[in-house]
């Protein structure tokens, strides 16, 4: 898998390149900057991108314009965002373009080498991957009106790990039940949400997006 990296911290990007490199992955491109990095961008010629969500000129949101500005040239090109911080309006905005393919992720997580590579082959598979102190900042801002308050103590439980991207057999290790609950806990997870069985293909990621910007 071919990858970009947009990041304007010198060592840390040295860092990726070689994490990378070390688990399989070749690098397309690598920028301090979003500009140089779209500037090189050619679709085909990477399968993925990891970007920071500061980078110059102004350390605010370049690496969001450039995930999105990515997706747009490629619909549903995989984009793994990192950041020091837990910023969720970025992380709504990201999903606003769509569900599949991206992840947002505090950059401690690079340290947790598993946790990232895991995360991100998730991402270059299509999934969605948010971290977990982002997923609970944006649960402590949900409206009294929220469906997502209907949820159980375990039902919610379960569906920030479907929003980390985890399968059912993933979510009943975590939590040490069967998968048989786990599927009962998503049924209801879905009812309680209105998403219809007419959208099992897709019921994951809404049931994700209702979640993140409840």
């Amino acid at each position: 898998m071919r990858l970009l990296i947009a990041e304007d911290d010198a060592l840390l990007r040295a860092g990726l390149e070689l994490l990378l490199q070390g688990e399989g992955f070749e690098i397309a491109g690598s920028a301090d900057n979003a500009d140089d990095l779209l500037a090189a961008f050619e679709p085909g010629t990477a399968d993925g991108a990891v970007l920071d969500v500061r980078m110059p000129p102004s350390f605010t949101n370049e690496g969001l314009r450039a995930a999105l500005e990515l997706r747009s040239r490629v619909p549903d090109f995989p984009v793994l965002v990192l950041s020091s911080y837990v910023e969720d309006r970025y992380a709504a905005r990201l999903l606003a373009s769509g569900a599949q393919g991206v992840g947002y992720l505090l950059k401690e997580r690079v340290g947790k080498v598993g946790d990232f590579v895991d995360g991100l082959r998730r991402v270059l598979a299509g999934g969605t991957v948010m971290d977990p102190e982002v997923i609970a900042q944006l649960f402590s801002r949900r409206s009294t009106r929220d469906p997502v308050r209907s949820l159980t103590p375990r039902e919610f439980e379960v569906l920030g790990l479907v929003a980390e991207g985890l399968g059912n057999a993933a979510i009943a290790k975590a939590i040490s039940v069967s998968e048989t609950a786990v599927s009962k806990h998503i049924g209801n997870i879905f009812a309680k949400l209105g998403l219809a069985p007419s959208d099992s293909g897709h019921r994951r990621v809404l049931a994700t997006l209702a979640y993140l910007r409840s």
